[in-house]
């Protein structure tokens, strides 16, 4: 019996030695490990167990802060095969990143599934706001229809979305562009046979370009001074597309016409290209618009008698700065609204310049859009 006493009281001795030290650091009756009775810290000694940090934020468990996760614009182009375009993307990607805020870019290159699909994808990406250029205004009211579905809301970029509830239209006036257009041919050219090449059908701004230069065309036409002998859209704005319209305008013509407007600068070029076949370039003034770089260097050798300059640095920066707010979920203000065919878009329409030989350096060169070397690359020597 002795024997097991002096085996069991090492033990219990360590127990009460342990219980004494509990007792010790347990003043009080709160309850609190490592506390003081009248609650203040406890002694230096104390253990105390960080407090949890919740995924992404501070420590302090469900009083943290989660870390906010970064606007994405989506920016969804019909096209990067012209000029005018790879302009836009790389200004609105600079515009968007200067506002600290992330942009994801497709382009289809006038495909209207593929630019559908791109679409989808994007929104599946999870971004905040989806910017578009439509190929096809009818078709790309299933893309709005989607984003929608999924929260996301939607600015026509340019070139507006038909029969779809977009939530704002950012472009320039582009009625006004074809007034310009017509405006500037008609004093040169007040009386004589015209010939009209059009843009896209299926683009809503090509219909736009047309309406206005039939505005100022229509006069004329009433009165009998001026006669529309040809008149052609452009499938995809293609300058091969142009070139064949017009050398059909041509043929049935006898070479016979006095005016050419073209719905764009590429569309011009393809004119152009008809013309010089016939020996007719510079003889026959031509009007296009977007201020594409071959343009501007036509219009100093003669071939080409105006562009509209639309000064895509405002209209990306402009689009970028509502595109930033809209996510963020403010409202923009809109002081124009403009019927889609469903609803009456709030939209925000920048204004274009004529631009001719006398004005070229002072708009297009001096804003920086075109370097004044490159434009006067081929000018002849005085």
């Amino acid at each position: 019996m002795k024997r097991i006493w002096m085996r069991v009281r090492p033990a219990l001795l360590a127990i009460v030695i342990v219980l004494a030290v509990a007792a010790c650091d347990n003043n009080g009756d709160d309850g609190r490990l490592g506390a003081d009775a009248d609650g203040s810290a406890g002694a230096s000694n104390s253990v105390v167990s960080p407090s949890p940090v919740s995924p992404g934020g501070e420590a302090g468990g469900s009083s943290g802060t989660a870390v906010e996760q970064p606007i994405k614009i989506g920016f969804s182009m019909d096209t990067l095969l012209e000029e005018r375009w790879l302009k836009d993307r790389d200004l609105f990607r600079e515009s968007v990143e200067a506002l600290g805020v992330e942009v994801e870019i497709s382009a289809s290159n006038g495909d209207d599934a593929l630019q559908i699909v791109q679409a989808e994808t994007m929104i599946s990406h999870g971004i905040d706001l989806l910017v578009i250029v439509p190929h096809n205004a009818e078709a790309t009211a299933a893309i709005v229809k989607k984003a929608h579905s999924s929260g996301v809301k939607v600015i026509a970029y340019d070139r507006l979305v038909k029969n779809a509830e977009i939530d704002l239209y950012v472009s320039f006036d582009n009625e006004l562009v074809g007034e310009l257009q017509a405006n500037s041919i008609t004093k040169l050219v007040p009386k004589g046979k015209y010939v009209y090449i059009g843009g896209a059908e299926t683009d809503n701004n090509a219909h736009l370009f047309k309406e206005g230069v039939f505005n100022v065309l229509q006069p004329f036409i009433d009165s009998g001074d001026i006669t529309v002998v040809y008149d052609q859209w452009t499938k995809d704005w293609t300058p091969a597309n142009a070139k064949a319209n017009m050398e059909e305008a041509l043929k049935a013509n006898n070479n016979q016409i006095d005016a050419v407007i073209a719905a764009n600068d590429a569309t011009a070029g393809g004119v152009i290209a008809a013309l010089e076949a016939q020996g007719l370039a510079g003889k026959i003034p031509v009007a296009g618009q977007d201020a594409d770089l071959a343009a501007a260097q036509r219009i100093v050798t003669g071939t080409q008698e105006m562009t509209v300059y639309k000064p895509i640095h405002a209209l990306t920066l402009k689009a970028a700065e509502l595109a930033v707010m809209m996510a963020k979920g403010e409202t923009p203000h809109a002081d124009r609204k403009v019927n889609n065919g469903k609803i009456e878009v709030p939209s925000v329409l920048l204004s274009p310049i004529a631009v001719d030989r006398l004005n070229l350096d002072a708009t297009i060169i001096a804003d920086g859009f075109h370097a004044k070397e490159d434009v006067y690359r081929f000018a002849q020597p005085e």
